[in-house]
Order: C-alpha cells, then structure tokens, then sequence
C-alpha cells in the first residue's frame, strides 16, 4: 500500500503538473512572443530606427530585432456592430527574421500577406490580419474587406474620423482569447493611413529571455552614447500580475497535490515503527551479539528506500506516460463514457425516457482550446520523484529512531 501510495502521488503530481503547465506556458509564451517581446525599445526617432536595430542585433544573445507601431481602433464588418481592437503594424519580413512569433501564430485561412499599400487614399487601405475570434465577430473571412476606424482620429475629429478599408488576407489563431478577439495586425507603413501619432517601438527577441536583465544594462551602456532618449523595458513589466497569479497558483496546486506524500509517509511512519514493536526480540538478540544501533536501524531505513524508490519510479514511468500522451488520454475516457452513455440512452429509448448528451472533460464550446496542452519540464519531474523517495526514506529513518529505546538485556531476560 506504502508504494502505490508514492507511486499514485507522483503519477497525480507529474500529469496535473504537465496539465498547468501547458496551460500557463501557453499563455505566457503567446504573450511574450506575440505581444510583449523580451524586451521593448521605445521613443525612437524615425530616422535612427534601422541604425538603433543593427545595433540591437550586434549585441550577443540578440536572436531577432522586430519594429512596430500600434493603436487603439474599432473594426467593422459585414454586421453593423463595431468592435473595439488594437491595431498593431509589423514589417512584411517580420515571420522571416522572428521565427518564434511564426511558431504562436497559426493561420487557419489565409497567411501572413501584409504588403505595403500602393492605394493609399484610394478604396484600400491595403490588408489586414484578423484574429479567429474577431473574424467571427465581425463576420469575415479571407478577401472581405473591414473597416478600421483609429480612436485617436475619432477623439481629434478629423475627416471621416481616420478610418481606412482593408482586405482580409489572413485569419490567426495564437490560443490566447485576448489576441483572437481584438487584434489585427496591418503593415507598419499603413499605420500613418489611420494614425499618425503612433510611436515606433523595437521589440527584441533573445535567444534565453530569462537573460533581460543582463541585457537590459548590456544594451543601456551600449544605447547611451547615440540614442540616450530610447526607454528599455523588459517582458517582466508586463503583465506582471498576471505572471505572479499564474505562479502563485503552481505553488499551492505543487503545495496542495504533495500533501499525498505526507499522507504516505504517515503511513509508512506508522508501519514501521509496528514492524520494529513486533521484532524487538530479532532487534534486541543483533543488538546482544554486537550489532550496533545504527546497522540495525539501516535494515529499517534501507527497507524505507526501497518502499520510496519504487513507488516513485513506478509513478515515474506511468506520470511520464500519460503526461506526454494527455489529448490521447482524454479521448479514450471520452469515448469509453460517450460509449455508456450510448448504451443509456439506447435503453431510455426504449423505457421512452429523456436522452442523455454526449462528454466531453473540455469542450470547445465552453473551453477556448482545441485539446488539452501538456508540457514536461525535466526539473519538475526529478523535484517531484525526490519528493516521493525521500518521504518514505525520512518517515522509515524517524521510525528506526525506536531502536535505540530498545535494550537487549530487558527484551532477552525471559527467553
């Protein structure tokens, strides 16, 4: 019972583990590569843009160097209603030298054709990238046109409140909510068709975004001699809140999935300490030929370890298993329910009863994902199999601690 205990509970801990993980790495990546960059570059002058870039690139551990505008605009369609968006304007190359934002972003229609307009002014504003969800709200698809009307021009009055028609070329999809629904992306040179008070931003990509501190002081020595107005900023400014929740969360689902090792050790605390009651004589007759304290409490101890680490490498394998095959996992479940649920509803056919409804654990209808993600960090996975190891070697080595209440003389004077 002690080792399918251990083995149960780092089974449960690795997959609910793996689980949160692709879910949060999912959205902080989506964010960090789509939205808020590693680190972000701003108040830079038109003119030292491409020269501020190649310097950003010359900096060891540089992966990519991307410009870009945005603003806050409303986006019309072929329904009436109008949706409020933000509007980002990258280069047409941007997929080409930013092979992560290439990963995140996942066309379902259409591709990433955002050329530099040639009729400004005209009945187009050239084209646009929707997100899904925004596509859908807007009752779009690919070669439609919709409408973007920039906030700033509305506020400012100006003619026809800058708004600007634009063809859709692309339909994405990042799998965070926020970016499907209200963003569009345009070509960088078009922004001045709806908003010319958008500054120019340089988002930076590194090869290890968990090095933006070191080159956020690499770059501001290297950055203030010609460009000392340009503000640096890392992607830890951003959403800062929403990455400590999601951390916060790890820690107690960590916190609250391991109290099963201390129910486990528990357990075997206690049957060891029984184990050691029930062999006093065995302990106290080793202790009388000259067995010391210790290599008799290493019979107990070793016993522990090998409790410990079986139970946490049959867990191991079986965790690892199911982790890394979790949308295969939750398709058999659903079709073994569904499969019962057939059969009910066969026989409440038959009695003229109500009908039962098909399972799903995560329904695209209610969910915003498609299958459920899963991610294995290697040093959670030794983290978590230590812990069920060392539980049942700690709770067998304070068990042993009894041995040495043990003396020979008093358990052998009647045998």
């Amino acid at each position: 019972m002690s080792v399918l205990g251990i083995a149960f509970g780092v089974l449960a801990l690795i997959v609910i583990i793996a689980v949160m993980n692709g879910f949060q790495l999912g959205f902080i990546e989506s964010i960090i590569e789509i939205s808020s960059y590693h680190l972000r570059f701003e108040n830079i002058q038109e003119e030292k843009a491409e020269e501020l870039r190649m310097l950003a690139l010359s900096i060891p551990g540089v992966e990519a160097a991307v410009p870009f505008k945005e603003f806050q605009a409303l986006a019309r369609g072929r329904r009436t209603s109008q949706q409020a968006i933000l509007v980002r304007g990258l280069g047409e190359n941007t997929l080409e030298i930013d092979a992560s934002m290439k990963k995140k972003l996942k066309f379902e229609s259409g591709g990433f054709d955002i050329p530099e307009s040639v009729n400004a002014g005209g009945d187009s504003g050239g084209t646009a990238l929707l997100g899904s969800e925004l596509a859908r709200r807007l009752g779009v698809g690919v070669g439609d046109e919709v409408t973007l009307f920039s906030i700033t021009g509305i506020l400012s009055a100006e003619d026809e409140g800058g708004s600007e028609t634009f063809t859709v070329s692309g339909i994405f999809r990042t799998e965070y909510y926020e970016y499907d629904s209200s963003w569009a992306f345009i070509n960088i040179k078009n922004i001045a068709l709806l908003d010319n008070e958008s500054d120019l931003k340089l988002g930076i990509k590194l090869l290890n975004r968990y090095q933006d501190r070191n080159m956020l002081a690499l770059a501001g020595k290297k950055l203030a001699a010609d460009f000392g107005e340009v503000k640096l900023s890392s992607w830890r400014d951003y959403n800062r809140s929403f990455f400590g929740a999601l951390r916060t969360e790890k820690l107690f689902m960590f916190i609250l999935v391991g109290l099963i090792f201390i129910v486990v050790a528990l357990n075997i605390f206690q049957s060891q300490r029984r184990a050691v009651l029930q062999r006093r004589e065995e302990i106290g007759l080793l202790r009388a030929v000259g067995g010391m304290e210790t290599d008799v409490r290493f019979v107990f101890v070793f016993d522990g370890a090998i409790t410990g680490f079986t139970g946490a490498s049959a867990g191991l394998v079986l965790g690892l298993l199911i982790a890394s095959n979790i949308p295969k996992v939750f398709s058999f479940v659903e079709a073994l329910v569904n499969n019962i649920i057939g059969l009910i509803n066969e026989l409440a056919g038959f009695f003229g009863l109500g009908w039962v409804d098909n399972f799903a654990v995560f329904s695209p209808t209610i969910f915003y994902i498609k299958e459920i993600p899963s991610r294995i960090l290697p040093q959670e996975v030794i983290i978590i199999f230590m812990f069920g190891f060392l539980s049942a070697l700690a709770a067998s080595f304070f068990a042993s601690r009894r041995i040495s209440k043990i003396q020979p003389a008093e358990v052998l004077r009647y045998e």
